[in-house]
């Protein structure tokens, strides 16, 4: 196995595992909060229930789609294309790579889209 994809396996092992937790810890708040009252504006609690539940679920949204991000890698890199910009072709540096490893874009193209 390639550095590249011994590098990609980890990560996604690692939001893989994420992904679970995430999703455990928002089963929890959704049944906790199946057994209290619904009254979100008398209940000083309500407000910070709706606000983790919805920051729990953005996280877990954001998990998924990092998977979706690195199983793409794996396609490219089997395809002989990763580490290829999509944007210029060019090289992505190596170090970029392995900080982002789903990456698509080279560090110039990355900061002409802001």
């Amino acid at each position: 196995m390639t550095d590249e994809a011994a590098r990609l396996t980890e990560r996604r092992d690692e939001t893989l595992g994420l992904v679970a937790a995430l999703s455990r810890r928002l089963d929890g708040i959704i049944e906790s909060s199946a057994y209290t009252s619904n009254d979100d504006e008398h209940d000083p609690e309500g407000v910070t229930v709706a606000f983790e539940r919805a920051q729990v679920a953005g996280l877990l949204e954001q998990a998924r789609a990092e998977l979706l991000a690195l199983d793409a890698a794996a396609e490219r890199l089997a395809a002989g294309t990763y580490g290829t910009c999509a944007r210029c072709g060019g090289p992505i540096a190596p170090a970029r790579l392995e900080a982002l490893p789903a990456t698509t874009t080279c560090i110039r193209c990355a900061d002409r889209r802001r």
